[in-house]
């Protein structure tokens, strides 16, 4: 019932609300973005979705205008604070998660969710085994399980492996405790050590 129904019309409901507060912080950090170089206010990124549909996810541009495209060496994107690509306010709105805040469109449009495994390049299609392509089962998340309790501090493959404890163990509980240890984290601006054993908390 959560899964199928409950979850998407949450999704909705809580952007709706949320519109009138975030809109305001996009335009003024946009006006921003702007301001520094001139460049383009959103970056779209093409990602895999729900049954591997390919999307463009919005965020707020972070990095200089035609910066490098620099990947790990599992194929994931590079990602760093202190990364020299950033742009002086894209170094701001990086470590405050800012950047993150027009991806309420994508819950909009439908398809992503506020929660859920972050989405992947399409190119991860040809890296995923045969039990971590059932992340792509359900919507990616603005944030998820990795995000909310070990941010960048864990390998891919560890991530896939969250994603797929998460698919396999959604519900309304599991998303509200996702949900606050995001808040936490971003306020903290670091990982939260207290959360690691949710995993198995959970089974029992």
């Amino acid at each position: 019932m959560y899964k199928k129904y409950l979850k998407r019309i949450l999704d909705i409901v809580c952007a709706l609300m949320l519109m009138p507060v975030v809109l305001p912080i996009i335009i003024i950090c946009g006006l921003l973005i702007k301001l520094e170089d001139r460049g383009p206010v959103f970056y779209r990124g093409k990602r895999l979705g729900k049954n591997k549909t390919i999307f463009k996810m919005y965020k707020l541009r972070s990095m200089k205008v035609n910066a490098p495209d620099i990947r790990n060496k599992d194929g994931s994107t590079f990602s760093s604070y202190n990364d020299s690509r950033l742009t002086k306010v894209g170094g701001i709105i990086r470590k405050t998660s800012l950047d993150e805040l027009p991806q309420i469109i994508n819950v909009l449009i439908g398809n992503m969710s506020f929660i859920g495994p972050r989405p992947d390049l399409p190119e991860a299609l040809n890296h995923y085994n045969n039990k971590e392509i059932h992340k792509l089962n359900v919507r990616p998340g603005i944030s998820g399980y990795s995000q909310a309790y070990y941010r960048n501090s864990i390998s891919q493959t560890e991530k896939f492996k969250n994603d797929i404890f998460y698919v396999e163990n959604l519900s309304l509980v599991l998303d509200i405790r996702i949900f606050f240890a995001t808040i936490i984290n971003v306020f903290r601006r670091k990982n939260i050590n207290i959360f690691v054993d949710e995993r198995e908390e959970l089974r029992m």
